[in-house]
C-alpha cells in the first residue's frame, strides 16, 4: 500500500499521554449523512461519540444507535487484558489497554489501532460501506500464539444525536431477539439495531447490565448536560488466530443486505473506492498530505436520502441528489458552507457529475431569490435566513462551468439565476434589496443574523452586520458581472445593458464608500443600523480582492492586504477580528453564550485561508512558494490533532491555537484543498473525467 496514505500517531505507553489519548478523535462516514466518531483512547467525551449513528428518513433524522464497545482479550494461558475506557461522574476514569497502543494510523483513511501486547499483537479497525447504514469492527492477530479469545460487550441508548444524554433510556430495558447468531435490538419508533459477529467461534450471551453516571467531559467543558446512562443487553465472543480476522457488525439494514458481502468483500470494495476517488482527484493531490484531504472531502458529500420526497422527485426525472454536510457532529447541510465548498470537495477531485447534482439540489429548493440558509435536522424544509449563501451559488456555478466546461447546467439554470437577480433588485425576505441611490445590496432583520458572521443565542444577535456589509456587497457586484458574462455568451442580450449599468453603479458606489482612508483598510459595515459605519477591522473585505471580480479598486489591494496580514493572520487562519478591538475575545470556550460571544469576535476560521490566499497571488503571483509553505506548516501541524486527518472548524485566536468547534468541518477541508492545488509547485493540470 501506498505510504503516502497513512498518517500515523505514535504513543510509547507513558501514563503522561493519557490526556492525549482522550483529546484525539476519529470520523469515519458513509455517504448517507451517517458516521462512526470516537476518541482514540475509546473513553467517549461528546453525547455525539457512537460506533454508528444513523440517518434516518425524515422526520426521525440523525439517531445513536451504538453508543460503547468494551473488549476483553482473553489469552491461551488465561491471562486478560480489557481495551478502551469510560469516565465517570465521580471523576473516576476507566482506561486499558493504552500502555499497550503503540500506533494510531488512518490507513486509506481508515482507522487502524495497534495494540503489542507481551506476547501478541492486535490490530483493530472501522469501515462503514458506502451508502450502508452499518459498520464494521474488524480485529485481526498479527502475531502470537493463538486463538486468543475476544469478548465484546455491547451497550446502547437509542436517542437523536444531538438530545441530551440523559433522554429517553428505558427504565427497563430494549426488547432483545436473537436467532442463529443474529441479534436485533428494538426500541422507539426507528429500525432496529441489528448485531453480527463473523469469525470462529462466535457466540452471543444474554446478560443484561445498566451502566449509570458516565460522565462526557467534553459535553460538560460547553456547558451542557454531560451525564448519561446505557444498557447492554449482552456480549459477543469469537476466537481470533494468528492471521485470520474477526468482524463485528452493527447495522439498520436489512439481514439480506448485512450478509450479502463478506467483511473481507466488503473491505476491499471500500479500498477500491477510496483508490478510485484519489485516482479522479488532479494531479497536485497524488502525493503526500493532500491525499488525506481528499479522503477527509469525501466525508462530506451526502445523498441526502433522508429527505424522501425531494429525493424521490429528482430521481424520477432522471436526476440524483447530493448536498454537502457542513460540519461533524452537529452540522446539517447549509447553503452557504455548501456552495464555499463545492470546488474543494468536488470540482478539484474530480467528482464533477456529484458537482452538478449538489447545484442542482440547490436550485430545487430556490425560494423568493433565495436558496436555503440550512435544513433543520430532521426537516424536509429548509430555512432561508442568509444574505450570502444565494450569492455564492453564482461563485459555485462560475467554478462549476470554467473547470468542467458544462455549459447545459447554465442553460438549465440561467432563468432561476435572472429570478435571483431581480428578486434582489426588487427586494425579497428579511430586507434584502438592492439600494437604487447607490447599487449597493442591504440586509438586515431584527429576528436573525444573515451573513456568515451568524451567532444567535435567544434573542441576542451577536454580530447583527444590519446593513450594507462588506463581503455581501462584493459578492453582489461577482454575481452581477457573471449574470452580465453568461447572458452575452447565451445571446440573451435584452438584459446585459441594465444589468453592466447596475454593476458599474455598484463599484464605483463601493470604492466611494467602504474605503476608510484613516485606517487603510474597508469598513465592515456601511449604512448601518443608525446611520453608522463600523471601521472593524474583519476579515470580510479580503473578499473585494479574492473573488473572480474584485469589486476593490486596485489601488487599495495592497493596504487592505497588508491589514489583514498584520493584524489577523494566524498559523492556522484568520481573526474574525482584530485583537485591539474592544469585543476582541481571543479564546473560545466555556457555555453557549461564552462561546457565541468569541465564535466571530476573535476566533480564527482556517476556511478563510482560502481567500486570502486567492489575495496574495492576485497581489503577489510570483510568491506562490510562500502560500505553499504557510499551508504544509498547517497541515503539519493540524492533521495530527483534534480529529486525525480533517481540518477543524475553528481555533483559539491566540496562544497555542487550540482547535474547536467541529472536529471536521467541510469548508476548512475544502479551501485548504482548493488553494493547495492553486499554489502547487507542478501546475499542470490533468483532465479529469
Amino acid at each position: 500500500m501506498n505510504s503516502d496514505l497513512v498518517i500515523r500517531t505514535y504513543w510509547t505507553g507513558d501514563p503522561a499521554e493519557q490526556d492525549s489519548l482522550i483529546k484525539h478523535e476519529w470520523l469515519v462516514t458513509n455517504g448517507l449523512g451517517s458516521y462512526a466518531s470516537g476518541t482514540i483512547s475509546g473513553v467517549p467525551t461528546r453525547r455525539f461519540h457512537s460506533f454508528l449513528t444513523v440517518a434516518h428518513p425524515d422526520p426521525l433524522g440523525r439517531y445513536v444507535m451504538l453508543n460503547q464497545l468494551s473488549e476483553l482479550v482473553r489469552f491461551p494461558d488465561g491471562s486478560i487484558q480489557k481495551i478502551g475506557g469510560i469516565e465517570w461522574a465521580d471523576g473516576s476514569l476507566e482506561l486499558h489497554g493504552m500502555s499497550n497502543l503503540r500506533e494510531f494510523r488512518l490507513d486509506s483513511g481508515l482507522p487502524v489501532w495497534r495494540y503489542e501486547l507481551p506476547n501478541h499483537v492486535i490490530e483493530k479497525r472501522i469501515l462503514m460501506p458506502h451508502m450502508s447504514n452499518t459498520v464494521h469492527i474488524g480485529y485481526r492477530l498479527i502475531s502470537g500464539i493463538g486463538p486468543v479469545r475476544l469478548k465484546i460487550r455491547v451497550a446502547v441508548h437509542f436517542r437523536r444525536h444531538n438530545a441530551a444524554l440523559d433522554e429517553g433510556l428505558p427504565a427497563d430495558s430494549y426488547d432483545l431477539q436473537a436467532s442463529a447468531g443474529r441479534l436485533e435490538v428494538h426500541g422507539l419508533s426507528i429500525p432496529p439495531l441489528r448485531l453480527y459477529m463473523d469469525g470462529e467461534n462466535p457466540a452471543f450471551t444474554i446478560e443484561t447490565k445498566r451502566f449509570t453516571d458516565i460522565l462526557y467531559r467534553i459535553e460538560k467543558q460547553r456547558g451542557y448536560g454531560a451525564q448519561g446512562d446505557l444498557w447492554s443487553p449482552g456480549y459477543f465472543r469469537v476466537d481470533l488466530a494468528e492471521g485470520k480476522d474477526a468482524t463485528f457488525i452493527a447495522s439498520t439494514e436489512s439481514w439480506e443486505s448485512i450478509l450479502a458481502l463478506s467483511p473481507a468483500d466488503v473491505f476491499q470494495a471500500e479500498l477500491e473506492r477510496r483508490q478510485h476517488l484519489l485516482a479522479a482527484a488532479r494531479q497536485e493531490l497524488h502525493k503526500g498530505m493532500a491525499q488525506q484531504l481528499v479522503l477527509a472531502a469525501d466525508q462530506f458529500i451526502v445523498a441526502p436520502t433522508k429527505r424522501v420526497v425531494e429525493t424521490t422527485r429528482i430521481r424520477a426525472t432522471g436526476g440524483d441528489v447530493r448536498t454537502v454536510i457542513a460540519g461533524y457532529h452537529w452540522f446539517t447541510d447549509w447553503g452557504r458552507d455548501t456552495m464555499i465548498s463545492l470546488e474543494g470537495l468536488t470540482l478539484i477531485t474530480g467528482r464533477h457529475v456529484e458537482a452538478g447534482h449538489i447545484l442542482r439540489t440547490f436550485a430545487y429548493h430556490l425560494r423568493d431569490g433565495l436558496i436555503p440558509n440550512m435544513f433543520p435536522e430532521g426537516e424536509s424544509e429548509g430555512v432561508y435566513y442568509t444574505a450570502d449563501a444565494t450569492l455564492w451559488f453564482f461563485h459555485a456555478v462560475y467554478r462549476y462551468i470554467e473547470i468542467t466546461g458544462d455549459r447545459s447546467l447554465l442553460k438549465e439554470l440561467l432563468h432561476k439565476l435572472l429570478d435571483i437577480i431581480d428578486h434582489h433588485i426588487q427586494g425579497t425576505r428579511f430586507g434584502i434589496h438592492c439600494d437604487p441611490g447607490d447599487g449597493l445590496l442591504v440586509q438586515g432583520d431584527p429576528r436573525f443574523a444573515l451573513t456568515w458572521m451568524d451567532a444567535k443565542l435567544d434573542d441576542w444577535v451577536v454580530t447583527p452586520r444590519r446593513g450594507k456589509a462588506v463581503e455581501i456587497n462584493a459578492l453582489w457586484y461577482n454575481a452581477l458581472c457573471l449574470m452580465e458574462k453568461w447572458l452575452n455568451e447565451e445571446n440573451q442580450s435584452s438584459r446585459v445593458s441594465k444589468i453592466a449599468e447596475l454593476a458599474d453603479l455598484t463599484r464605483l458606489s463601493f470604492n466611494q464608500r467602504f474605503w476608510n482612508a484613516e485606517t487603510g483598510h474597508l469598513y465592515d459595515l456601511v449604512d448601518g443600523e443608525n446611520g453608522e459605519d463600523d471601521p472593524a477591522c474583519r476579515p470580510n473585505q479580503i473578499f473585494s480582492i479574492s473573488l473572480s471580480h474584485p469589486v476593490l479598486d486596485q489601488q487599495h489591494w495592497q493596504p487592505v492586504l497588508q491589514n489583514v496580514r498584520e493584524r489577523l493572520l494566524t498559523p492556522v487562519g484568520l481573526r474574525t477580528l482584530s485583537p485591539d478591538h474592544p469585543d476582541y475575545k481571543a479564546d473560545y470556550h466555556g457555555d453557549l453564550r461564552t462561546r457565541d460571544a468569541a465564535y466571530h469576535q476573535g476566533t480564527v476560521w482556517p476556511w478563510l485561508v482560502g481567500p486570502y490566499t486567492d489575495a496574495w497571488l492576485r497581489i503577489h503571483p510570483e510568491q506562490r512558494k510562500e502560500a505553499r509553505d504557510f499551508l504544509n506548516r498547517l497541515l503539519q501541524r493540524h492533521l495530527h490533532e483534534a480529529c486525525i486527518g480533517s481540518v477543524s472548524e475553528i481555533f483559539d485566536a491566540e496562544g497555542l491555537f487550540t482547535p474547536r468547534g467541529c472536529i471536521a468541518q467541510a469548508w476548512s477541508v475544502a479551501e485548504v484543498l482548493r488553494v493547495w492545488v492553486k499554489v502547487a509547485e507542478d501546475k499542470t493540470i490533468r483532465a479529469t473525467k
